[in-house]
């Protein structure tokens, strides 16, 4: 709660919390940013699967891979910053501050604690200056011009749909908000990816269905001489099952805290109430891994995804939260991972190391997810 800082979408509640979120769902929805997501994400694989060629046999490292494409790619598009020297010391400087949202409350010189809380300053100093230099350059084009055509990423979404009221988003506020929305490209889309990755590579079945659905799409653009857009990525059935089954089953949010503002019965278990003010853990795992909601559920089955049908928007699908704080970059994640299978499934074969799952503090693969690629001819 500290490091979040008490402007947090995480922490906010009621009407300001339903502005910020409104405000960023909108904005990660929207087609043009996902077109612009979309190009972004080609560009910085081509570059990174030129040197995979260039050096192939040797291992890649999914996870490191991914981190470095996806946080790029998210930080441009919440603060609109490029590559280059800031771009390095944001990165260098979250990792720091993101090891400590799970580590103990200790708050003394040497502690993670510590260490990350510093390093939120920093990061909130470098965010706050870009939003200053924003209003500076929005006061000079004020006279007359509609400042939502100027909405080129998520700082200028929320200093537009900033209504002077007692609702105000200040700086503040919005800074906090670009450190939380950062984090999905840290802990949840580049693991989202390693994990498709890992168990495609222990299902041939599923991967060679993914490949033909893949390979059968790009050879339909390359015939009309088209490049893909967002919705030829998202139109990928299969691969859309692979995406589904690997968040049921990879957990990679195990589960979130809520408050109860009132005394709730519990459905279906006649007598129990949790206490106004209770702290509640619900734990997406318990239900995504539950036999009595899917058969076998230990296995890695895309397939299961193509007879539930819309079960995946269900309340025995969660891994995105729910309700009115369902997570606004669900369809963005969906896109960032769906982009990256398409690319490796179509330029290259691979040959997995073998990687184990760690589950705690967070989801990730123990040695990065070595893989080591052979472009296809």
């Amino acid at each position: 709660m500290e490091l979040m800082g008490e402007s947090s979408i995480l922490v906010l509640g009621g009407a300001l919390q339903r502005r910020v979120h409104g405000l960023a769902g909108a904005f990660l929805k929207s087609p043009e940013l996902k077109a612009r997501v979309t190009a972004d994400m080609r560009c910085r694989l081509a570059a990174a699967m030129g040197s995979w060629r260039a050096t192939a046999g040797t291992a890649v490292r999914v996870q490191d891979e991914a981190k470095s494409i996806v946080f790029e790619i998210l930080v441009r598009a919440l603060i609109g910053l490029e590559q280059g020297q800031e771009m390095n010391y944001l990165r260098q400087q979250f990792h720091i501050f993101i090891a400590g949202l799970i580590s103990l409350p200790i708050k003394l010189p040497g502690t993670q604690l510590y260490r990350s809380l510093k390093a939120k300053k920093r990061m909130t100093s470098l965010i706050q200056k870009i939003i200053q230099e924003k209003r500076k350059r929005r006061r000079m084009i004020l006279g007359g011009e509609d400042l939502c055509l100027a909405s080129r990423d998520l700082i200028d979404v929320l200093m537009s749909g900033n209504g002077g009221d007692e609702l105000s988003l200040t700086d503040e506020l919005i800074s906090d908000n670009m450190i939380d929305f950062m984090i999905p490209a840290e802990d949840s889309v580049p693991v989202l990816i390693t994990l498709a990755i890992k168990y495609l590579s222990e299902c041939p079945l599923a991967l060679q269905q993914l490949e033909e659905e893949n390979m059968e799409l790009k050879r339909q653009k390359s015939d009309v001489g088209e490049t893909l857009d967002w919705t030829d990525y998202m139109s990928l059935t299969f691969t859309q099952h692979v995406i589904t089954e690997t968040l049921r089953i990879g957990n990679i949010i195990s589960g979130i805290m809520r408050k109860a503002v009132r005394d709730v019965e519990v459905k279906g278990q006649e007598g129990v109430v949790i206490p106004k003010g209770w702290c509640v853990l619900v734990y997406f795992r318990s239900v995504h891994l539950d036999a009595s909601v899917y058969n076998d559920p230990y296995a890695f089955n895309p397939w299961r995804w193509k007879e539930r049908g819309d079960a995946a928007t269900g309340s025995g699908f969660t891994p995105f939260g729910g309700g009115q704080r369902l997570c606004p970059g669900l369809d963005m994640a969906r896109l960032q991972a769906s982009i990256f299978l398409h690319h490796l499934v179509t330029n290259f074969r691979w040959v997995a190391d073998g990687d184990d799952v760690v589950n705690f503090p967070t989801v990730r693969l123990k040695r990065g997810m070595p893989i080591r690629v052979t472009p296809k001819t």
